[in-house]
């Protein structure tokens, strides 16, 4: 009986261990950024390391929570060092319900604090021609507007991005 047993919990523990092999393989399959990227996301997926979703980090610091697309592929936050990374699978742009319209590279980057998101790199904006976008700050958790640094700085109504939208893939950044 108990050899038995020992076969079948065998069989039970290889077939999970199969699946959730497929899993990650499917999951890597989704997005397509370097070889290092892929091993960080397959080694958390492995410790079991669960990251909150965008939007949630993104409240949780005082900014809004559709700031950056809805398909996103994954990111990365280094706490320690405040820097945030953001991977799409191709360069987007994403029009706002207040006519602003952002463009996204394949790989954002920026520094995170309450607030703030400085040092951007791989996001712009449309005024008469694409400017960078190098700051995006919320002065206060009670403010109804979003300031975004792009050349000059600008204040934007808060609620046209509290939505994540799709980005709509374009050729290049």
């Amino acid at each position: 009986m108990e050899k038995a047993l020992t076969k079948v919990g065998s069989f039970w523990i290889s077939k999970k261990a199969k699946e959730e092999i497929s899993n990650i393989t499917e999951d890597i399959s989704s997005f397509s950024n370097t070889v290092e990227e892929k091993a960080k996301w397959i080694f958390n997926k492995l410790k079991g390391k669960q990251q909150k979703p965008l939007p949630d980090l993104l409240r949780e610091y005082n900014l809004p929570p559709g700031l950056f697309p809805k398909n996103i592929t994954c990111y990365e936050f280094d706490e320690s060092r405040s820097k945030l990374i953001v991977y799409l699978p191709s360069p987007g742009e994403v029009s706002f319900k207040d006519s602003s319209v952002i463009r996204y590279a394949k790989r954002i980057k920026g520094t995170l604090s309450k607030g703030k998101l400085n040092g951007i790199e791989g996001m712009k904006t449309k005024a008469l021609v694409w400017v960078k976008v190098t700051s995006v700050a919320v002065e206060s958790y009670k403010s109804d507007k979003v300031w975004f640094t792009a050349g000059m700085k600008k204040s934007k109504p808060k609620d046209a991005y509290e939505i994540p939208r799709d980005a709509i893939k374009i050729e290049e950044y």
